[in-house]
């Protein structure tokens, strides 16, 4: 359906019919885990102050919890089975039973249930899949759950209505592995700008740091990640600025305890930290933000660190050169991320002005939630039936 006929049956040429969408996915709003959960947060509200309806589905481990609303945003809960790995699983089938019918659209954040998208798709529901990064080639899967992964990336190219991708490089990838598969479209993540008067250097103090006067990398501490490679080249940068990791490194696996080996005055594992405040005031004082990541889209952490004016030395691959362009440096192995740490300590009171004004830059000018917003709105409305010609909003059987 084109955006005119969309019109014509829910609202006025001027005014763009309201559409009924439910987000499902995500572990609830409001945001308090990861990036799926601030998209749906930041998504939904903005939504909903444009007229739209929306509900975001939220896991509980109560049997029976009401809907609420958030923002304007309906929260209704599903119960979350404690069946270890499978119950992310058995959560995702539940929101997508539970939302077969009764919207004009479902947007599935993730594939891993991906067969389970074909029951609103027989009520005549279209059916959106977030394909998040190549999924399956995460190091935290074992070879059963890689092989499922990969089968259901297959799966979600066949059942969803289209297939949305953070990154133009994931959406090209699809495209060319699925060329008979559903449509794919590139529709990045977003962030908020964050000024250095916005935040208080004195929470510094806390981890005994002085501004401008550290690294800082904020990552799951997982092989794709390359914290690993991270710490092997800063130590061999000689300089004396201590590279602080945010991230659980309590030695639960294997890799955390190799990099615990790691650990000294001038690598410093702080853990994790949740307080938004916080983090903001690490980013927004550090010498330099060093991202690993490889194996994701447009990764929440790059655009946080850019969107904090952070100058940004990244792993050299086709998501993270899409994203920060030319306000970052890449390396590819230690001795190159040595290499650009030694610029840093040499070059930082002098180029880190330029640099930040370039990193928040192309944050303002490619990544505003609400640009992201009128981009979803957009493609929402080219295809999706209007909220008149629907079938009353339960959410239930």
């Amino acid at each position: 359906m084109t955006t005119a006929q969309g019109r014509a049956t829910g609202g006025s040429p001027d005014r763009p019919a309201k559409l009924r969408i439910a987000l499902l996915g995500a572990r609830g709003i409001p945001a308090s885990y990861g990036g799926f959960e601030t998209f749906a947060e930041q998504l939904s509200i903005r939504l909903v102050e444009r007229g739209h309806e929306v509900t975001v589905y939220a896991e509980t481990s109560e049997s029976s919890v009401e809907d609420i609303f958030y923002q304007g945003v309906r929260v209704r809960h599903k119960r979350r089975p404690r069946w270890g790995a499978a119950s992310v699983l058995a959560y995702d089938c539940a929101c997508l039973w539970d939302a077969r019918r009764g919207y004009d659209l479902v947007y599935m954040l993730g594939y891993g249930a991906a067969w389970a998208c074909w029951w609103p798709r027989v009520f005549g529901v279209p059916v959106w899949i977030n394909v998040d990064g190549l999924e399956w080639a995460r190091s935290k899967w074992g070879r059963a759950a890689r092989i499922y992964l990969r089968c259901m990336e297959w799966v979600a190219s066949r059942v969803a209505t289209r297939l949305i991708a953070d990154a133009e490089a994931i959406a090209q990838r699809f495209r060319e592995t699925y060329p008979k598969g559903a449509p794919s479209s590139f529709i990045a993540y977003g962030a908020e700008l964050v000024q250095d008067r916005d935040v208080d250097p004195s929470v510094l103090s806390a981890w005994g740091l002085k501004p401008r006067r550290y690294m800082l990398v904020v990552a799951r501490p997982e092989p794709e990640n390359h914290i690993l490679e991270i710490v092997q080249g800063y130590e061999m940068h000689e300089g004396d600025w201590p590279l602080v990791i945010v991230g659980d490194v309590s030695g639960a696996t294997a890799y955390q305890q190799l990099l615990r080996q790691h650990a000294s005055d001038r690598v410093r594992f702080v853990g994790g930290i949740y307080d938004t405040g916080q983090l903001a005031s690490l980013r927004v004082h550090a010498a330099c933000y060093l991202h690993g990541h490889s194996v994701g889209g447009t990764n929440p952490s790059l655009l946080e660190a850019l969107a904090c004016g952070n100058w940004v030395i990244a792993h050299d691959n086709p998501f993270n050169r899409e994203v920060a362009r030319d306000a970052a440096d890449y390396f590819a192995t230690p001795e190159q991320l040595a290499r650009s740490l030694d610029l840093v300590v040499d070059q930082s009171d002098a180029m880190l002005p330029q640099r930040s004004q370039r990193a928040r830059d192309i944050v303002a000018e490619h990544y505003t939630w609400d640009g992201i917003a009128d981009a979803y709105e957009a493609l929402m409305h080219s295809e999706c039936r209007s909220h008149s010609a629907a079938t009353p909003s339960t959410g239930t059987v």
